[in-house]
């Protein structure tokens, strides 16, 4: 009677599984693709795709810390000050910097690296002429690391601030 239960359940399963291997998922639609001006150099306020992508590519939109550290470097300077420069050109334009840091170390801990780094890059920015009612600061700490891995390669790309224009 087992035998028979046993046959009974796998060619049930079997029956399934088959059914089920025939419902392909639809697959997902392509999105259109976005067409940029062919200046690099100029930016064009009338597209706020062409804003964001100028403001990553061109201006740069992160900078990058030592470990335990909130201090800005003589490359950050220069990205900053692109930023800065940037800004006083589009009046209209806010920013919100975020603050990261790498994985180790407490929530608590990393959520305070943060912010001083979010800090940092904000006070940089006031110090260049930007309005700080302009500037937004947010620490995620560790929570939002953009590489994943256990060593210095990965580590020293999630110690950032990343400004996003709004």
């Amino acid at each position: 009677m087992k035998k028979i239960q046993s046959i009974v359940s796998v060619a049930s399963l079997s029956f399934i599984l088959a059914a089920c291997g025939g419902m392909a998922p639809e697959p997902a639609s392509e999105p259109s693709p976005i067409e940029t001006s062919s200046s690099s150099s100029a930016y064009d306020s009338s597209s706020s795709v062409e804003a964001v992508q100028y403001w990553g590519v061109d201006v740069g939109d992160r900078v990058f810390f030592a470990t335990d550290q909130a201090s800005i470097d003589g490359l950050s300077r220069t990205v900053l000050r692109a930023q800065a420069e940037w800004l006083a050109q589009n009046a209209s334009t806010n920013l919100v910097i975020e603050g990261h840091a790498d994985e180790r170390g407490t929530r608590e801990y990393n959520l305070a690296l943060g912010a001083r780094r979010a800090n940092a890059v904000r006070d940089f920015l006031i110090s260049q002429g930007v309005d700080s009612d302009r500037l937004e600061t947010i620490s995620f700490g560790k929570e939002r690391p953009v590489s994943l891995c256990s060593d210095e390669s990965c580590w020293s790309k999630n110690r950032r601030a990343v400004s996003t224009t709004r």
